[in-house]
This record gives structure tokens, C-alpha cells and sequence, in this order.
């Protein structure tokens, strides 16, 4: 395996990204890679916004995953600033080659360059094997989510 960069995405990499979304089985039924103008979209305002870093993996030339950090200024726990990380997702030919990890690690590590003080994700209740990974970061279950359609 090749060496690894993690870089913002650009829009040329969007059918690469939206093809990690839909590559199980909640993103099957919620993304359409077939129509990338909504992704596109929503890439804009991400990429305008100094607070989103949409990233990429890259491993020879190839996109293998992805994950969206966002930086959350706020007032509780003395003005502390968080990360949230959303939407990763690693290329199925490259699950358990530790890429996951290194991911993460590069998510925690930019988020203390952002000066933030807690880092924080979801996931979604029926991902198990995701939770014992997360688990094994140094994450904890700490809290119960809630949604609300709209």
C-alpha cells in the first residue's frame, strides 16, 4: 500500500466521496450517486465556511475515504471549542488496513490545532463494528443522540 495524504477535498473528488456514502447499507437507501448537483451544492457552502474541512484520503491517486470536521465555537464548559467529526467513510478494498485509524488520528490532532478543548461524533445505533473502533480510540459512549427529521 502506498503512501497516504490526507487533503481537502475538491469537487473533482465528490463522485468518489458520494460513492463511499452510498457504499452500505443506510447510505444505499439516502445517497444518490447518480445525480452529484445536490452534493456539489452542499460542497460550495462547506468550502466557503472556514469552520467545515471536508477531507480526503488519497492513496496512489485513488480516493479511499473521506470524513467531514467541523470546528464548533460555543460557551459551555468555559467557552470551549469542539470538533465534531461526520461522514467517514473508508473505501471497502481498504477496511482494516489502519487507514480508519490514521484517519481519526488526524482528526484529533487538528482539532487540538484548532484549539479545541473535546472532540465528538455520532454514530449511527446499528454500526456495532464502528463503535468497538471508536471505542478503541479512546471514545466513550457517553451520551444518548436524538434526531429530528426535517
Amino acid at each position: 500500500m502506498g503512501d497516504l495524504e490526507i487533503r481537502p477535498a475538491v469537487v473533482d473528488d465528490l463522485p468518489a466521496v458520494v460513492g463511499m456514502l452510498a457504499d452500505d447499507p443506510l447510505g444505499a437507501a439516502r445517497e444518490s450517486p447518480d445525480d452529484l448537483a445536490p452534493y456539489v451544492t452542499a460542497y460550495e457552502r462547506l468550502a466557503g465556511d472556514p469552520n467545515q474541512h471536508l477531507v480526503v484520503a488519497v492513496r496512489e491517486g485513488r480516493v479511499v475515504g473521506t470524513l467531514q470536521l467541523t470546528i464548533v465555537p460555543g460557551l459551555s464548559r468555559k467557552g470551549a471549542t469542539r470538533s465534531i467529526i461526520e461522514g467517514v467513510r473508508v473505501h471497502a478494498d481498504e477496511r482494516g488496513s489502519g487507514l480508519g485509524t490514521q484517519f481519526i488520528e488526524w482528526a484529533v490532532e487538528e482539532s487540538r490545532r484548532q484549539d479545541c478543548q473535546l472532540v465528538q461524533l455520532t454514530s449511527d445505533a446499528s454500526r456495532t463494528d464502528a463503535h468497538r473502533f471508536y471505542e478503541r480510540l479512546g471514545f466513550t459512549a457517553s451520551h444518548v443522540g436524538f434526531k429530528l427529521q426535517l
